[in-house]
């Protein structure tokens, strides 16, 4: 694993879209040089609509605007704005196009899930947060709070490598879409003096140097525990040597909190989630489900040091497939922050699934969880990647 913690960032954590729109929105309008967008999901919606006119209003005034979506979380995204911002001088790549919707192919899960934007080389939001409003969610009864997630936003040098794997994965997918000209030079370099107090690391995942990296930092970070960790996440899904690791914390006295989507959302993923359940809730691992609203999080705080937010799950979606991108950050005052974020949401709107609770499950309510498990492991088997990690 290759993790580089550098000193000296500013960095800000921003909860929900209600938070991180202003502050991109402020962030694009306020560019001189560059604007480059990575995004899982672009939606035409509300926010997708307003982030596209602060984005054709930048290029319109000669700075250079670079968008990467996904081709299928923002499969919606060219039909709707590819004309209109390419016609401003906007330069656009979607990341794996589909092109067979509904044929499963071995490669189809293997998506750009990453949520990244630079500003000039000299500001950076790094986080869960797609381009869609927080509202938008299919099927959200009236009155649901927000989807619950979390962003960053960074200064310093934490810049340099953020801006360096935006423009390497910009230059690789224009290959493999064959847009083959000479390398350009960098527009702008990236500002990496220090400008706050913040020790971090950027972690990407990808399928060459860093399949395993953002895992590795959570194993690592899981087995030096000595008091306390909790971890947010909306799609849990672990392999086998996560699992242990959570539960070999909480037997040797850990206290293990993983707080989870309580809503469904994605169907297959949910049961298979609570497959899970009874071996965790066995060894001591508390698990809360939050109901109050769709949470998205994808984030952890160990020992009240040790901190990540990014869009990475803990799902063999993400840890074995997806191209994905966390923040790791060493700062008490940042975990507290983001601990007490996590208490007040688990407190507002978690329920504590007890083991005593669980025992009484019904055995077709067992068979459901564990089919679900097996039909996302095969899917994972089906794309290149069967074994137990």
């Amino acid at each position: 694993m290759n993790t580089d913690f550098l000193p000296g960032n500013r960095i800000s954590l921003l909860t929900t879209g209600s938070e991180y729109f202003p502050a991109l929105l402020e962030a694009i309008e306020s560019a001189r040089i560059e604007v480059r967008v990575e995004s899982y999901i672009f939606e035409n919606d509300a926010i997708g609509r307003r982030v596209v006119a602060a984005l054709l209003q930048t290029a319109r005034r000669g700075v250079a605007v670079l968008v990467m979506v996904d081709g299928f979380g923002a499969r919606g995204f060219m039909p709707a704005f590819g004309a209109e911002l390419i016609a401003a001088g906007v330069e656009v790549q979607v990341y794996r196009p589909e092109v067979a919707r509904f044929k499963f192919r071995r490669h189809r899960l293997r998506r750009m899930h990453r949520k990244l934007v630079t500003i000039d080389g000299r500001i950076a939001f790094v986080g869960g947060i797609n381009i869609i409003d927080d509202m938008n969610v299919e099927h959200m009864p009236k009155q649901t709070p927000p989807r619950y997630d979390y962003a960053l936003r960074i200064e310093g040098p934490l810049l340099a490598p953020i801006h360096a794997a935006m423009r390497h994965l910009w230059k690789l997918v224009g290959w493999a879409s064959l847009q083959r000209r000479p390398d350009a030079p960098a527009l702008c370099e990236a500002v990496t003096a220090a400008c706050g107090n913040m020790t971090a690391a950027f972690l990407i995942r990808d399928n060459l140097r860093h399949r395993r990296d953002i895992e590795d930092a959570y194993l690592a970070a899981i087995a030096a525990a000595q008091h306390e960790i909790i971890i947010a996440n909306a799609y849990f899904l672990p392999g086998r040597s996560f699992r242990q690791a959570l539960m070999a914390a909480a037997l040797r006295g850990v206290k293990v909190t993983v707080l989870l989507q309580g809503r469904v959302e994605y169907l297959l993923l949910h049961y298979a989630s609570q497959a899970l359940y009874g071996a965790l809730l066995a060894a001591g691992v508390h698990i809360h489900e939050y109901r109050r609203s769709f949470l998205h999080a994808k984030v952890a705080v160990i020992d009240g040091h040790w901190a990540t937010v990014g869009s990475s799950n803990i799902d063999p979606f993400s840890l074995l497939l997806a191209r994905e991108a966390n923040v790791v950050v060493k700062n008490s005052a940042f975990a507290a922050g983001l601990l007490a974020s996590l208490r007040q949401a688990m407190q507002q709107g978690a329920v504590e699934v007890r083991r005593e609770d669980w025992k009484k499950k019904s055995w077709p309510a067992r068979m459901t969880h564990w089919l679900a498990y097996a039909l996302v492991r095969l899917m994972v088997g089906l794309a290149g990647y069967a074994r137990e990690h």
